[in-house]
């Protein structure tokens, strides 16, 4: 699907050195189809970095989708320009009455503060009780799938021992699930949070089902009926950088860290990271692009229902 991206958003010369198929503004108005219209609140720091890895994703299939990116105004990024977010971002109110065939809420580096002391949190509550009626599917990422599960069902997080970080082997639990057609037995999935969800917590709730989940990491994919809600724990859309990123970063601010796992080769950090989980990142897109979005939204965007 060729994803439009204006014209000169710092993402797009990066897909297009990566083969990524990408169309500009200017050539998307030529093509007479009604592209998929995609929200994506970022709440990531390092917010070209998630533009362009999502961008990557989004673009993998073979139908238009246009990306609206959207910030929170009770927030002020301290790591991305002004001038930026003017050119590129427009913040919920800008957008509120508009409906999406999809959204995206990624993570956010304040999973050790309690939910009500983020300081969007308020925002972020109007937004997830908008999504009901505005959005065909949210895809929750992370931080992101916390949140939405304790605002939509009251599933709080819980503090894990050390972080857990790396990348790791999963497995479907839900083998009919249409999210995971076409994936592995075994399929590997980038993880970096010191928070989690528990099973069973998610089990008591009728409304959800998990989809995926690890040994070690734990419950991986939670989806609704008809996945209206999809709620991801992990980062597919990672970058073979980033977990080393991550990693030297909290190295150099005297964190406790450990090497992440299963991303080195023989856990030695002087060797290129190994990066095993690109292809079933990029199925995990597409199945939610083609099943849970284009094949399910109405054709006039206007029919968007509530969620039943």
């Amino acid at each position: 699907m060729p994803i439009k991206i204006p014209n000169d958003l710092p993402a797009t010369q990066t897909l297009y050195d990566e083969n990524i198929f990408v169309i500009t503004e200017t050539r998307a108005i030529t093509q007479d189809i009604r592209p998929l219209q995609i929200a994506i609140l970022n709440l990531m720091p390092t917010k070209i970095a998630t533009e362009t890895q999502l961008a990557r994703l989004l673009g993998n299939s073979p139908l238009q989708v246009e990306c609206e990116f959207i910030h929170t105004a009770t927030h002020k990024s301290k790591n991305i320009t002004e001038d930026h977010l003017f050119r590129f971002y427009k913040t919920f109110e800008e957008i509120k009455d508009r409906k999406f065939d999809g959204m995206i809420i990624t993570g956010a580096p304040v999973e050790n503060l309690p939910f009500e002391e983020v300081e969007y949190w308020d925002e972020l509550c109007e937004i997830m009780e908008w999504t009901k009626t505005n959005v065909t599917s949210t895809f929750h990422i992370c931080w992101g799938a916390q949140a939405a599960l304790y605002y939509h069902y009251g599933i709080n997080k819980h503090p894990l021992p050390e972080k857990l970080f790396g990348v790791y082997p999963h497995r479907a639990d839900y083998k009919q699930s249409i999210l995971f057609r076409g994936f592995d037995d075994v399929f590997m999935v980038p993880h970096s949070r010191h928070t989690t969800v528990n099973r069973e917590d998610i089990e008591a709730v009728p409304e959800l089902k998990i989809l995926a989940s690890s040994e070690e990491a734990g419950v991986y994919a939670i989806g609704t009926k008809q996945g209206r809600q999809i709620f991801i724990t992990g980062h597919s859309e990672y970058d073979a950088e980033t977990l080393n990123k991550e990693y030297i970063r909290d190295k150099e601010a005297g964190k406790p860290i450990s090497i992440p796992k299963n991303y080195f080769p023989n856990d030695d950090e002087t060797k290129a990271p190994i990066v095993s989980w690109r292809s079933h990142a990029n199925l995990l897109y597409s199945n939610w692009l083609n099943y849970f979005v284009y094949q399910t939204t109405p054709y006039d965007i206007s029919e968007i229902t509530s969620i039943k």
